[in-house]
């Protein structure tokens, strides 16, 4: 499938355009997918010193690897993927911890309660991400791991549908909703516990 993005090109065009010699076109391509890929790499990485760096390394990537784009995914999508990845080779080159398996309950268990609470959940989220702007909230969000920040910032703030989070995380549809309903649990308690309720 052919997408459109906000310039009006679609991916196929642009993509034909710099594979055929035209690298200004680039340009293009980084001015559509720049907000996503600050997304993943401003809430995956806390070095703020490394992050022009990182951003560098996914559109090298990124121009290097195009004739790889095969249009089953947005092009922005396949973007994401890379800004994604690269975030967690960072992981692993600085042996910094992801993902916080201190919670022993298995992956199945976490998508029985998520399905079971979902209704709560809604109304949690419909609660808290109303005020999704607010320094509080901004506040709260900073300290979950980054697995849990880059999700709910992709979810809510992107806007992007599961099986697009999926893509770009490469992790099961059924992972990125069981993540997400922690997160955002996580989220609650740590507001419950640091604020007032009058305060939210």
């Amino acid at each position: 499938m052919d997408y459109k993005n906000e310039n009006n090109f679609t991916d196929k065009y642009l993509v034909e355009k710099v594979l055929g010699g035209n690298t200004e076109t680039f340009s293009i391509i980084i001015k559509n997918t720049e907000r996503l890929v600050a997304q993943i790499v401003f809430k995956m990485i806390a070095n703020k010193e490394d992050r022009n760096d990182i951003a560098q390394d996914i559109y090298f990537k990124a121009f290097k690897n195009l004739k790889s784009f095969k249009f089953q995914s947005k092009l922005s999508t396949w973007i994401g993927q890379i800004a994604y990845n690269t975030c967690l080779n960072y992981f692993n080159k600085k042996k910094i911890t992801f993902l916080d398996h201190s919670d022993n309950e298995t992956q199945d268990e976490a998508f029985e309660n998520f399905s079971n609470e979902i209704s709560l959940d809604n109304e949690t989220e419909k609660q808290f991400f109303q005020k999704e702007l607010s320094e509080i909230l901004a506040v709260e969000i900073e300290k979950l791991s980054p697995i849990y920040k880059v999700l709910i910032n992709l979810y809510h703030n992107e806007e992007l549908s599961y099986i697009e989070i999926s893509q770009i995380t490469q992790l099961p549809e059924g992972t990125v909703k069981n993540y997400l309903f922690r997160a955002r649990k996580t989220l609650k308690e740590s507001l419950l516990l640091t604020h007032k309720k009058e305060e939210l």
